[in-house]
């Protein structure tokens, strides 16, 4: 399947440092979910030499780093993420990049104040110079929800209506907004600052308990897991029918993902991940490509190698074959 043309997208997604280092038409990029190494027989990241290893992914040319929400350690879902606030841990990585596009996927909507989520977004923003893409999920971890107070049954209408409140209020000046789940503003205040570009790119993490034709027409992109590589074709086709007569935005996945230290490794399916010597997932990586991918986010937390030694090598073997710029 063949990239199909897919119209004019909008300038200031064109221009926005981050969106087109993730998202370019036509190609493959890929990056990292964070942290940056492996942990595969434990929940908890150790965090050891974190800033060392995002120097090292922006030197050496990846697309993007992407920061999970993970509030609470719950037991059953085996994973912690970062562990860090991703809006905090965005904050320090400022100061380690210079290059490489930071993003959320993705902030839990349903579970944080949208307008400080808006307020964080852009002070991010701004302090990246516009390498920022913000990614906002559901969050379908039930057990979190009573911690909150918040309600699991209605999350897909709060989400819509926080999506549309932070785009409201980053976009617009002095905006009036009337909510169900959240506030009112009545044109009389102004969030600052604004985005570095003209608006801040929203991406749409997992399915959101959306269908395809809100998350085309409200996002800019759209990122879920597939584990299934053989439905990504159809899926592709999908996605693209239900943008009617808009710019097709763009997809990409975020996968588990093992670099075997053999080159010619087969590619394995691993529940909700991949393992695959260099060649394979270059293979790999060229055909979903020509199948309309956009961007590929690997977890390295089934990682056996030390993450340095993964990067160097995908670095130099793998990176130049699909280049962020």
């Amino acid at each position: 399947m063949l990239q199909p043309s897919i119209g004019p997208i909008p300038a200031e997604l064109v221009s926005h440092p981050g969106y087109q280092r993730v998202f370019r038409p036509g190609r493959l990029t890929f990056g990292f979910i964070m942290p940056l190494e492996g942990y595969p027989d434990s929940p908890f990241p150790t965090l050891e030499n974190h800033q060392r290893l995002a120097r090292m992914a922006d030197e050496a040319g990846f697309s993007a780093l992407w920061l999970r929400d993970v509030p609470f350690y719950d037991p059953s879902f085996g994973d912690t993420g970062q562990m860090l606030d991703p809006m905090v841990y965005l904050g320090f990585l400022a100061a380690h990049t210079r290059r490489i596009a930071l993003g959320t996927a993705g902030i839990i909507a349903t579970l944080r104040e949208p307008l400080i989520v808006a307020k964080q977004a852009v002070s991010v923003d701004q302090l990246l110079g516009g390498r920022f893409l913000l990614g906002l999920s559901t969050g379908d971890r039930a057990i979190e929800y009573p911690a909150f107070n918040a309600n699991y049954e209605n999350r897909s209408e709060r989400y819509r209506e926080a999506f549309s409140l932070i785009k409201v209020v980053t976009e617009q000046d002095f905006p009036g907004a009337k909510t169900t789940h959240y506030g009112t503003l009545d044109g009389a205040i102004d969030l600052i600052p604004k985005p570095v570009g003209k608006r801040l790119p929203m991406i749409v993490v997992g399915r959101a308990r959306q269908d395809m034709e809100w998350i085309a027409t409200h996002s800019d992109g759209w990122i879920w897991h597939l584990s299934d590589f053989k439905r990504l074709p159809q899926l592709i086709e999908l996605w693209r029918a239900s943008h009617q007569d808009q710019w097709i935005k763009p997809y990409g996945y975020g996968t588990m993902f093992d670099l075997s230290e053999d080159p010619h490794e087969p590619l394995r399916i691993m529940g909700n991940g991949v393992r695959a010597g260099r060649n394979a997932l270059i293979e790999l990586f060229h055909e979903q490509q020509q199948q309309g991918v956009s961007h590929v986010a690997l977890n390295l937390k089934p990682l056996r190698r030390p993450a340095h030694e993964a990067l160097a090598e995908l670095a130099e073997y793998v990176l130049p074959l699909f280049p962020a710029e």
